[in-house]
């Protein structure tokens, strides 16, 4: 019996569990990592604690994660350096590239992409960006933003739906139709790059970068096409298509995410709650969200958008907890999967990316701490992910503008 141990008979697959017994011999742990964003920001004074260290008290919205406390680090006081915007921040958030709202702005890579591109051919898709609406997180090496899913459904047909042999093998025949036509587009793109000079010359550099990423994926995908996909004990996903339930909409992408890293299809994801301009179905709520993240330090809109921000944590517990309690060779889903939650607004009323509200669970370092960095000269975020790249086994001194790890994170 080998590690993914398989039962077949009379037409029923079940893959199970990890099995210690029957996996006894010593593997080297899969390091992953989930990004998640909340893009409408969240309320300061019921996330971040006002102490410092490991006896800090638990403010209202970490109280919802008491459960895993020490498997994660709260921090603040940090920022993406020469990150303004506003909410067009996000687009920021995991690349660091400076100004996103300026004229001329040119993303870079994201963190997930960063390590995709490294370590992303061990599984069967190298990332899986979602969306609640609209753009994602994931911004590839040209940058060009990487389409993001938004229905959990579509998602979860990738992952683990094989169709007939017929169906399959259409598959297989538009991968090879894609390689042959990126193929003709190149040969065209290069014998009209040399009539350009100048900006459009630049313009045409990265388009062919992004038919290059667009070719690896392709050759990637037809040689997954030929191997079998893992089999889940779920019936298939049916999407929530009432827009307003948002908790709803949340629990079903945090279900994929977990499958999703639970079967080993993929170790990097990404998630972008975009928030929304009307009312959430949420007992208590009458203000659109929207609204509310602008609260002005209006008491009722805090206390509706209390009831909100406490839902969207409740979910995000809910899957820490999915990761902590599934077993796997090594540990714990969530001890070898880094789980990145925060919002690339500090302070969402005011529109200021400064000072954000970030937490990092899991993934093998000494957490349950609150790491206190200056309020006004904010630590740089991007040392964060200077860490979690390394933790993924990845030499590398910076990224971004990143320049070391982070101060006070170490791991186990």
């Amino acid at each position: 019996m080998n590690r993914r141990t398989i039962l077949r008979g009379a037409g029923v697959t079940l893959a199970l569990p990890f099995l210690e017994a029957v996996n006894a011999a010593p593997v080297t742990p899969r390091r992953r990592m989930v990004c998640i964003n909340i893009a409408l920001g969240l309320h300061g004074p019921n996330m971040i604690p006002e102490t410092s260290g490991r006896d800090y008290a638990m403010t209202p919205y970490l109280k919802l994660l008491e459960k895993q406390r020490e498997q994660f680090t709260i921090l603040s006081g940090v920022s993406n350096p020469e990150v303004g915007g506003g909410h067009d921040s996000y687009k920021s958030f995991l690349t660091t590239a400076p100004h996103p709202n300026s004229a001329g702005f040119r993303n870079s890579i994201s963190l997930d992409q960063y390590a995709a591109e490294e370590l992303g051919s061990e599984t069967r898709y190298a990332s899986l960006a979602l969306s609640s609406a609209g753009p994602g997180l994931s911004w590839s090496r040209s940058g060009v933003e990487v389409p993001a899913y938004t229905r959990p459904s579509e998602v979860f047909q990738k992952l683990f739906l094989t169709g007939k042999p017929a169906e399959q093998a259409e598959q297989l025949r538009r991968v090879r139709d894609g390689q042959s036509v990126l193929d003709a587009v190149l040969e065209k793109s290069k014998s009209l790059s040399k009539r350009l000079t100048g900006r459009d010359r630049d313009k045409l550099d990265q388009y062919f970068e992004a038919v290059r990423e667009a070719e690896r994926r392709l050759v990637k995908a037809e040689d997954w096409q030929k191997k079998p996909k893992p089999q889940v004990d779920r019936k298939a996903v049916r999407d929530e298509t009432d827009r307003n339930k948002i908790v709803e909409k949340m629990r079903l992408k945090y279900e994929i995410m977990h499958l999703a890293l639970e079967t080993d299809s993929t170790r990097f994801i990404t998630y972008n709650q975009t928030g929304m301009n009307s009312v959430p179905v949420i007992p208590g709520i009458e203000i659109d969200y929207h609204n509310l993240s602008h609260h002005g330090r209006d008491p009722e809109k805090i206390r509706q958008l209390t009831i909100v921000e406490s839902a969207i944590i409740q979910e995000f517990a809910t899957f820490l907890d999915k990761l902590a309690s599934s077993r796997e060779e090594g540990g714990s889903l969530l001890d070898n999967t880094m789980v990145l939650f925060g919002s690339n607004l500090g302070n969402a009323s005011s529109h200021d990316t400064k000072n954000l509200p970030v937490l990092l669970a899991g993934g093998g370092f000494r957490h349950g701490q609150h790491l206190a960095f200056d309020q006004t000269n904010n630590a740089p975020l991007p040392n964060l992910y200077v860490s979690m790249l390394q933790r993924l086994g990845l030499e590398v001194d910076g990224f971004g503008t990143g320049k070391t790890t982070m101060t006070g994170l170490e791991p186990v």
